[in-house]
């Protein structure tokens, strides 16, 4: 499916649904499909005011969220369900895309969760959202880097389709759990989605100086999806501070950041929507132009670095090593990088528990094909290679996980 630009999003769902009666108190997709003439008119304002995607309402839809609120068993149902809802109201006039959220679920040391069994809740979601015949993909709000890369590893496993990700993030641009969003761009981008941006958090004067740090290493196009300002209490009730002209101000400063998708997320309405679809049609788009191109993109799940073409050196931990003691001893080592080397797969869950640790640029030595996907599919940065492995084997790695060799 080709996309044309500039593509327009919709507005916010939660706050709308708050708006018409839902407490919050109850699952959001259990009261939406007790109500479902409530998101039909909702995103049918939508459509009317020039969103050309609709956000199917399946942001709770995987089965951690679903179970958490004594629904078990019934992904496919609500996941199916749901997205014809939002088939209903696009009227044919827009695309629908699946929507993703995070599940809560945290990787040790924040949580104990595997990485596998992240990829397989997404993969019961993802699933369900192709069979009910979603347009793409967005893999929304994001917090943290596991998550994302395991739902795009789980939308890539059963579909083919355009993936966009959205994290949220504060003023200085990190994460909840302290990811630089310009390390998460560039995680993203080596696996291949078509699209990367920010929503929530922030209105859109914030989310701007973001998106400006961002162009100067994208590779795709940018995402602007901010909330409608602050919100304050006003009369016991919750508002928001950025009415339509105020909320469209940093449109051509966006534009020029290379953002190309635009919608609007918490406290935005269907006037912010039409206001956007107004103004964005004149904006000068500009195309992804990203600096350093002759240096090495590399990504702990923290940092980004760029590091020169003929890097060497480092510290290297041999196999069958004590990883962690090993990790603390070279941290401590002036150097760029890190190389561990992995020789069997007896050495992979030691390598999960302590890839939390690595703060700096890592390479893996492995002689192991199937070895090196597992310890790049468990390692939450962007790795490169060195070893002896063949470009035959290692371009599949490159294009998967974005494995630098």
């Amino acid at each position: 499916m080709e996309l044309t630009f500039p593509l327009i999003l919709d507005g916010a769902t939660g706050t709308q649904l708050q708006k018409r009666g839902f407490t919050g108190s109850e699952c959001a997709e259990k009261w939406t499909l007790d109500h479902p003439e409530v998101i039909v008119d909702i995103q049918r304002s939508y459509t009317g005011s020039g969103s050309r995607v609709l956000y199917s309402p399946t942001f709770g839809a995987n089965r951690t969220k679903l179970e958490a609120h004594g629904i078990f068993n019934r992904v496919p149902e609500y996941n199916l369900r749901l997205v014809s809802l939002s088939k209903e109201a696009s009227g044919g006039k827009a695309l629908v895309a699946g929507d993703i959220s995070p599940t809560g679920l945290f990787l040790y040391p924040l949580g104990e969760t595997d990485f596998e069994e992240l990829v397989d809740i997404y993969t019961e979601q993802a699933a369900a959202l192709e069979d009910a015949g979603v347009d793409l993909f967005v893999i929304e709000t994001m917090m943290t880097v596991a998550e994302a890369r395991a739902a795009v590893l789980a939308v890539k496993s059963v579909s083919e389709k355009p993936v966009f990700v959205t994290f949220t993030c504060d003023e200085r641009g990190r994460t909840l759990t302290g990811s630089d969003v310009a390390a998460v761009l560039q995680i993203m981008q080596g696996m291949g989605i078509d699209a990367f941006g920010l929503n929530c958090s922030t209105g859109p004067k914030e989310m701007t100086v973001q998106l400006k740090r961002l162009h100067e290493i994208a590779r795709v196009p940018l995402i602007a999806k901010p909330n409608a300002g602050t919100p304050v209490i006003r009369d016991g009730e919750t508002v928001y501070d950025c009415p339509p002209d105020a909320f469209t101000a940093y449109l051509e400063d966006m534009a020029a950041a290379g953002v190309k998708i635009f919608g609007g997320c918490c406290g935005t309405t269907a006037e912010h929507v039409k206001a956007l679809y107004e103004k964005t049609a004149s904006l000068h788009l500009k195309d992804p132009d990203p600096q350093n191109a002759d240096l090495l993109p590399c990504a702990t799940e923290k940092e980004l670095f760029f590091l020169p073409a003929d890097v060497t050196g480092g510290p290297v931990i041999p196999a069958g090593a004590d990883l962690e003691a090993a990790l603390e001893d070279a941290l401590e080592e002036d150097s760029e990088m890190i190389t561990v080397e992995l020789s069997d797969a007896g050495q992979l869950d030691d390598f999960a528990s302590v890839q939390h640790m690595i703060t700096r640029p890592l390479c893996i030595m492995c002689a192991d094909p199937a070895v090196l996907e597992q310890a790049i599919r468990l390692y939450q940065g962007r790795a490169l290679y060195e070893g002896p492995l063949t470009e035959e084997q290692l371009q599949p790695l490159a294009d998967k996980y974005g494995l630098i060799f």
